[in-house]
């Protein structure tokens, strides 16, 4: 499944620098659906080069972490069971900054 990942607000950081990553994501056991779950377990794995701390809290995203799936928050949708489909964008957007 290819995805359009962005990240923003000093998470861009944790990824080599990099805001925008498209990707391919190989789904297991046959299954055509892909959820927030599973791509945020292979980010940890695939894309986070440091410090998957300041990224994840157990199996989610920290708190201070805007996820938005095709612009839309993803508390709208069902968060970690929020299933995505082939070219979905997904940004994460960290709101803590320091000062």
């Amino acid at each position: 499944m290819q995805l359009t990942l962005e990240f923003g607000g000093g998470l861009e950081l944790l990824c080599d620098s990099k805001k925008i990553h498209n990707v391919n994501i190989e789904q297991h056991n046959g299954e055509d659906k892909l959820s927030m779950k599973d791509l945020l377990s292979w980010i940890r794995t695939n894309l986070i080069k440091e410090r998957p701390e300041m990224f994840m809290k157990g199996d989610t995203v920290r708190p201070g972490v805007l996820v938005l799936v095709n612009d839309c928050d993803w508390e709208l949708s069902g968060q970690l069971n929020t299933s995505l489909e082939e070219k979905d964008v997904v940004v994460f957007i960290s709101t803590l900054h320091g000062g």
